[in-house]
């Protein structure tokens, strides 16, 4: 059954003759997830979610762990072009219409959400002055929320002020949502292979398929 499902899903899939390197960021959006959750796993191998020693971590990873330099700015620059290749596939979707396939499209925003919020998390991990602050001003925007605000941010920062309970739940948070992500998107395909991509023309090309093996493999 796992081959069948491989092959109907990344083999024999029928794909639109004439969609245009515009549709290859979904493939590369893929390699992105995966270089992330890669890296990411060595990272966390030599990082400390702890206020006192984690900057030092990321420190030595960079300094004295073999090629840790070379991880973590993979990592982070994993990270800017996950985003811009995001936004480039979000701009195919808007332009062409990709909108109309509203499951996977709901999906999708759901996952842009979700790679948003770990991105942030991420972000404060180093633990440097950008990270520290930058929590602090993006969590208290929730304050701004009547009644419930104030109450909201401290069980989020879990203590008075950012702290380390809160980096210990942004490092766990930041470890588990990767995996999440990966299971949303395997349902964002599912509904995509449900409906078959869009194409250029807007039209539908149940008559123009080809397999998406070996035309796109090649291409993406």
């Amino acid at each position: 059954p796992l081959i069948k499902i491989i092959n109907h899903s990344f083999i024999d899939l029928p794909t639109p003759s004439n969609i245009s390197a515009w549709w290859n960021f979904g493939s590369l959006l893929g390699v992105c997830l995966m270089l992330q959750i890669i890296t990411g796993l060595f990272l966390a191998m030599h990082y400390t979610a702890d206020t006192t020693t984690a900057f030092s971590s990321v420190t030595h990873i960079c300094r004295d762990v073999n090629y840790g330099w070379l991880i973590r700015y993979l990592h982070a620059n994993g990270a800017s072009m996950f985003f811009i290749f995001l936004y480039l596939h979000i701009g195919r979707g808007i332009y062409y219409g990709s909108f109309t396939f509203m499951e996977t499209w709901n999906i999708g925003v759901l996952l842009l959400l979700a790679v948003m919020a770990t991105a942030f998390m991420g972000y404060v991990l180093p633990w440097g002055q950008m990270s520290f602050w930058g929590a602090t001003v993006i969590t208290n925007l929730l304050s701004a929320i009547p009644y419930i605000g104030l109450t909201l941010v401290e069980w989020i920062w879990g203590g008075f002020s950012v702290d380390k309970a809160t980096l210990t739940r942004f490092f766990a948070f930041h470890f588990i949502l990767p995996f999440i992500i990966t299971a949303m998107v395997m349902m964002h395909l599912l509904f995509l292979h449900e409906t078959g991509s869009n194409n250029p023309s807007g039209l539908n090309s149940d008559s123009d398929k080809i397999p998406f093996h070996p035309y796109y493999t090649i291409k993406d």
